[in-house]
Protein backbone atom coordinates (compact mmCIF):
# COMPACT_ATOMS: atom_id res chain seq x y z
CA UNK A 1 0.00 0.00 0.00
CA UNK A 2 1.02 3.25 -1.02
CA UNK A 3 -0.85 6.76 -0.31
CA UNK A 4 0.80 9.69 -1.54
CA UNK A 5 -0.44 13.34 -0.59
CA UNK A 6 0.29 16.67 -3.18
CA UNK A 7 0.80 19.93 -1.50
CA UNK A 8 1.28 23.01 -3.73
CA UNK A 9 0.19 26.58 -4.61
CA UNK A 10 -2.52 27.03 -6.91
CA UNK A 11 -0.91 26.34 -10.18
CA UNK A 12 1.64 23.82 -9.35
CA UNK A 13 0.82 20.96 -10.96
CA UNK A 14 -1.32 19.32 -8.14
CA UNK A 15 -4.18 18.69 -10.50
CA UNK A 16 -1.20 17.08 -13.10
CA UNK A 17 -0.40 14.95 -11.42
CA UNK A 18 -3.77 13.92 -10.23
CA UNK A 19 -4.17 13.17 -13.83
CA UNK A 20 -1.34 11.01 -14.26
CA UNK A 21 -3.15 9.19 -11.57
CA UNK A 22 -5.59 8.60 -12.94
CA UNK A 23 -4.63 7.49 -16.56
CA UNK A 24 -2.51 4.91 -14.66
CA UNK A 25 -5.35 3.70 -12.82
CA UNK A 26 -4.57 5.05 -9.66
CA UNK A 27 -7.45 6.19 -7.34
CA UNK A 28 -7.41 10.26 -6.56
CA UNK A 29 -9.09 11.94 -3.59
CA UNK A 30 -9.33 14.87 -3.90
CA UNK A 31 -9.67 17.42 -0.32
CA UNK A 32 -10.65 20.45 -2.54
CA UNK A 33 -13.94 17.96 -3.87
CA UNK A 34 -15.01 17.35 -0.44
CA UNK A 35 -15.01 21.47 0.08
CA UNK A 36 -16.75 21.87 -2.69
CA UNK A 37 -19.15 19.07 -1.12
CA UNK A 38 -19.76 20.93 1.82
CA UNK A 39 -20.47 24.11 0.10
CA UNK A 40 -23.40 22.71 -1.96
CA UNK A 41 -24.72 21.17 1.31
CA UNK A 42 -24.93 24.29 2.91
CA UNK A 43 -26.07 25.57 -0.37
CA UNK A 44 -23.81 27.99 -1.38
CA UNK A 45 -21.68 28.54 -4.72
CA UNK A 46 -18.31 26.90 -4.18
CA UNK A 47 -16.12 29.07 -6.45
CA UNK A 48 -17.74 31.68 -4.39
CA UNK A 49 -17.34 30.87 -1.17
CA UNK A 50 -14.53 27.84 -1.29
CA UNK A 51 -12.37 29.30 1.32
CA UNK A 52 -15.03 30.49 3.39
CA UNK A 53 -15.94 26.98 3.69
CA UNK A 54 -12.77 25.51 4.35
CA UNK A 55 -12.11 28.02 6.58
CA UNK A 56 -15.66 27.29 8.53
CA UNK A 57 -15.13 23.44 8.73
CA UNK A 58 -11.89 23.76 10.16
CA UNK A 59 -13.18 26.51 12.86
CA UNK A 60 -16.26 23.93 13.62
CA UNK A 61 -15.28 20.70 13.55
CA UNK A 62 -11.16 20.63 14.36
CA UNK A 63 -7.89 21.68 12.40
CA UNK A 64 -7.98 18.12 10.93
CA UNK A 65 -11.73 18.36 9.53
CA UNK A 66 -10.81 18.40 5.81
CA UNK A 67 -8.63 15.34 6.23
CA UNK A 68 -10.80 13.31 8.51
CA UNK A 69 -13.63 13.87 5.81
CA UNK A 70 -11.24 12.47 3.28
CA UNK A 71 -10.31 9.55 5.05
CA UNK A 72 -13.07 7.41 4.49
CA UNK A 73 -12.88 8.42 0.61
CA UNK A 74 -9.42 6.93 0.98
CA UNK A 75 -9.89 4.36 2.45
CA UNK A 76 -12.59 2.81 0.19
CA UNK A 77 -10.04 3.92 -2.80
CA UNK A 78 -7.59 1.65 -1.04
CA UNK A 79 -10.34 -1.60 -1.09
CA UNK A 80 -9.74 -1.89 -4.54
CA UNK A 81 -6.05 0.13 -5.35
CA UNK A 82 -2.20 -0.56 -3.72
CA UNK A 83 -1.51 2.98 -4.15
CA UNK A 84 -3.62 6.34 -3.54
CA UNK A 85 -2.92 10.33 -4.01
CA UNK A 86 -4.69 12.22 -1.98
CA UNK A 87 -4.84 15.75 -4.23
CA UNK A 88 -4.09 19.23 -2.36
CA UNK A 89 -2.94 18.73 1.54
CA UNK A 90 -3.44 22.40 2.90
CA UNK A 91 -2.21 22.34 6.61
CA UNK A 92 0.13 20.70 8.77
CA UNK A 93 -2.28 18.88 11.27
CA UNK A 94 -3.78 17.26 7.76
CA UNK A 95 -0.60 16.03 6.95
CA UNK A 96 -0.08 14.68 10.61
CA UNK A 97 -3.39 12.97 10.40
CA UNK A 98 -2.71 10.99 7.09
CA UNK A 99 1.12 10.13 8.24
CA UNK A 100 -1.01 8.96 11.91
CA UNK A 101 -3.65 6.64 9.95
CA UNK A 102 -0.84 5.02 7.10
CA UNK A 103 2.51 5.59 8.70
CA UNK A 104 5.40 4.81 6.73
CA UNK A 105 3.14 4.30 3.85
CA UNK A 106 2.55 7.67 3.31
CA UNK A 107 4.42 10.13 1.57
CA UNK A 108 4.41 13.37 0.98
CA UNK A 109 5.09 15.84 -2.46
CA UNK A 110 5.28 19.22 -2.68
CA UNK A 111 4.93 20.27 -6.16
CA UNK A 112 6.23 23.88 -6.53
CA UNK A 113 6.64 26.67 -9.60
CA UNK A 114 7.38 30.13 -9.49
CA UNK A 115 4.57 32.28 -9.09
CA UNK A 116 4.65 34.04 -12.59
CA UNK A 117 4.64 30.47 -13.94
CA UNK A 118 1.72 29.29 -11.72
CA UNK A 119 0.07 32.29 -12.99
CA UNK A 120 0.64 31.34 -16.56
CA UNK A 121 -1.35 28.25 -16.27
CA UNK A 122 -3.77 29.41 -14.18
CA UNK A 123 -5.16 32.37 -17.03
CA UNK A 124 -4.02 29.83 -19.54
CA UNK A 125 -6.88 26.96 -18.13
CA UNK A 126 -9.13 29.58 -17.15
CA UNK A 127 -10.81 27.27 -14.78
CA UNK A 128 -14.18 29.16 -13.31
CA UNK A 129 -13.14 28.90 -9.66
CA UNK A 130 -10.03 30.81 -10.34
CA UNK A 131 -10.40 34.47 -10.45
CA UNK A 132 -6.98 35.14 -13.17
CA UNK A 133 -5.83 38.60 -11.77
CA UNK A 134 -2.37 38.57 -9.94
CA UNK A 135 -3.57 40.21 -6.69
CA UNK A 136 -6.45 37.66 -6.51
CA UNK A 137 -4.06 34.77 -6.76
CA UNK A 138 -2.14 36.42 -4.00
CA UNK A 139 -5.05 36.67 -1.51
CA UNK A 140 -5.92 32.81 -2.53
CA UNK A 141 -2.04 32.12 -1.81
CA UNK A 142 -1.89 34.07 1.58
CA UNK A 143 -5.14 32.05 2.54
CA UNK A 144 -3.48 28.96 1.77
CA UNK A 145 -0.44 29.97 3.28
CA UNK A 146 -2.53 30.92 6.31
CA UNK A 147 -3.58 27.12 6.75
CA UNK A 148 0.00 26.52 6.70
CA UNK A 149 0.79 25.26 3.50
CA UNK A 150 4.28 26.83 3.54
CA UNK A 151 4.87 24.28 6.60
CA UNK A 152 3.61 21.44 4.97
CA UNK A 153 5.63 22.08 1.93
CA UNK A 154 9.14 22.58 3.79
CA UNK A 155 8.56 19.23 5.91
CA UNK A 156 7.59 17.12 2.30
CA UNK A 157 9.16 13.99 1.99
CA UNK A 158 10.07 15.04 -1.74
CA UNK A 159 9.63 18.15 -3.69
CA UNK A 160 9.41 17.87 -7.50
CA UNK A 161 10.07 21.40 -9.26
CA UNK A 162 7.80 21.70 -12.02
CA UNK A 163 9.42 24.30 -14.42
CA UNK A 164 10.47 22.06 -16.92
CA UNK A 165 8.55 19.95 -19.30
CA UNK A 166 4.96 19.03 -19.20
CA UNK A 167 6.26 15.26 -20.26
CA UNK A 168 9.25 15.53 -17.96
CA UNK A 169 7.06 16.51 -15.07
CA UNK A 170 4.58 13.47 -15.80
CA UNK A 171 7.63 11.33 -15.84
CA UNK A 172 8.42 12.38 -11.97
CA UNK A 173 4.96 11.77 -11.64
CA UNK A 174 4.61 8.13 -12.62
CA UNK A 175 8.16 7.14 -11.11
CA UNK A 176 6.46 8.31 -7.72
CA UNK A 177 3.59 6.04 -8.19
CA UNK A 178 6.15 3.34 -9.39
CA UNK A 179 3.62 3.13 -12.76
CA UNK A 180 4.76 2.82 -16.32
CA UNK A 181 3.58 5.25 -18.96
CA UNK A 182 0.55 4.16 -21.11
CA UNK A 183 2.54 3.12 -24.68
Amino acid sequence: MKVLGTVGLPGSGKGEAAAVAREAGVPVVTMGDVIRRACRDRGVDPAEHHGAVAQALREEEGEAAIAERSLPLIEDALDGAETVLIDGLRSPVEAERFEEAFGDDFLLVSIEAPFETRAARLADRGRDDTDLDRESLRERERRELGFGMGEVMDRADVTVENTGSLAAFRERIRDLLAVEAEP
